[in-house]
């Protein structure tokens, strides 16, 4: 098979002479030459296929800050790409071109493990993310590209929904250094009427992502006015955190922008941030942020300790940065959950294109 029909994986036959994707909880049904919900995996000759394999929508230097990850090498640069599909079917989807495109010819990038694995390298990037569209329906893909990263000391970032079924989440976390998982809302009815899915498997990949991994990971819920920014519903998502994963894991409550299917809601107001991260942390929640806004206090990590600023943030820009190597605060040495290395200077809040050459 070429790079455009690749092994797929997870899978069995039904009696009925369909197969079941098992990679999500959708469990797509397929005959013959069907594709899944996703779009990219494909019944085809009764075995699955990987369509978008080795195939991208393009490449972008980013933060690391722009995946949202702030405890992750802050200030670091970050491979960015994602392929085609998704299989969720959010309303509210900001990268809709992308995540809802039925055109392949649009995946113009065409890229082996290796070759982004030595692009990061050559741009002094420290990580790779999967993102734009969600990884989980190009695990395959992911994994061989995390493995390439690997041998050359770069870390592999999944940007996620965390809809996946609990055979291939062992297997694609096992590959991964860090995550950020998109929590869209904290009912069964948002999940539904927004995302055409279920709020349980999204719980269980975060609760094994903390209790059963070594994954740094970090949660982004984007509020939507009107539809999961109420004090109960950011309550309960909050004291569900606090109970099941702790309080050290970080929390980005993010802006909504009017997109795709969700034309007629407004913006979210910075006051809906402001008052969701005063929730958060009047539920104990030690590292809680806000996104898509400038707001220097929500972009800024505090020492849980003694509450100092120890990285200053507005949007994606590190104004001032204190904390050691090792993941302290220099001043009451108390730590800060995270990954850290030795800060020389930011990358900066710019997005850099860029296309790589096979």
């Amino acid at each position: 098979m070429g790079a455009r029909d690749y092994p797929g994986r997870w899978w069995h036959m039904l009696d009925d002479g369909r197969m079941q994707c098992d990679l999500c909880p959708r469990d797509c049904r397929l005959h013959e030459g069907q594709r899944g919900a996703c779009f990219v995996r494909k019944r085809e000759n009764d075995a699955m296929v990987l369509t978008t394999y080795g195939r991208s929508s393009g490449f972008c230097i980013d933060p690391v800050e722009k995946k949202p990850l702030n405890h992750f090498y802050p200030g670091s640069s970050i491979l960015s790409f994602g392929t085609a599909g998704c299989n969720l079917a959010c309303k509210f989807c900001q990268n809709w071109d992308i995540s809802k495109s039925r055109d392949m010819d649009r995946l113009a990038d065409e890229a082996s493990p290796e070759t982004i694995a030595q692009a990061a390298l050559a741009y002094g990037c420290k990580s790779v993310a999967f993102t734009y569209n969600d990884p989980v329906i190009f695990a395959e893909y992911a994994m061989d590209i995390a493995d390439a990263c690997h041998e050359h000391g770069v870390k592999a970032v999944a940007v996620t929904a965390g809809y996946i079924h609990d055979v291939p989440r062992r297997e694609f976390y096992a590959k991964m250094d860090a995550a950020n998982v998109d929590l869209k809302g904290f009912t069964d009815a948002f999940y539904a009427k927004l995302c055409a899915a279920k709020l349980g498997p999204v719980l269980d990949t975060l609760a094994y992502l903390r209790h059963e991994t070594d994954v740094w990971f970090e949660i982004t819920t984007l509020l939507i006015p009107g539809k999961n920014d109420s004090n109960e519903e950011i309550e309960a998502e909050c004291k569900w955190i606090m109970k099941e994963l702790g309080p050290g894991v970080p929390l980005h409550f993010s802006a909504f922008h009017p997109d795709y299917k969700m034309m007629d809601i407004p913006r979210t107001p910075a006051s809906t941030l402001r008052r969701a991260r005063d929730i958060a942390l009047a539920e104990g929640l030690r590292y809680v942020y806000t996104g898509n806004v400038h707001d220097a206090e929500g972009g800024t990590t505090y020492c849980a300790g003694c509450r100092e600023p120890l990285i200053v943030r507005d949007w994606y820009r590190i104004e001032d940065y204190r904390v050691t190597p090792e993941g302290r605060c220099p001043g009451c040495g108390a730590a800060v959950p995270g990954c850290y290395e030795s800060f020389r200077s930011a990358f900066g809040p710019q997005r850099v294109p860029v296309v790589l050459r096979a």
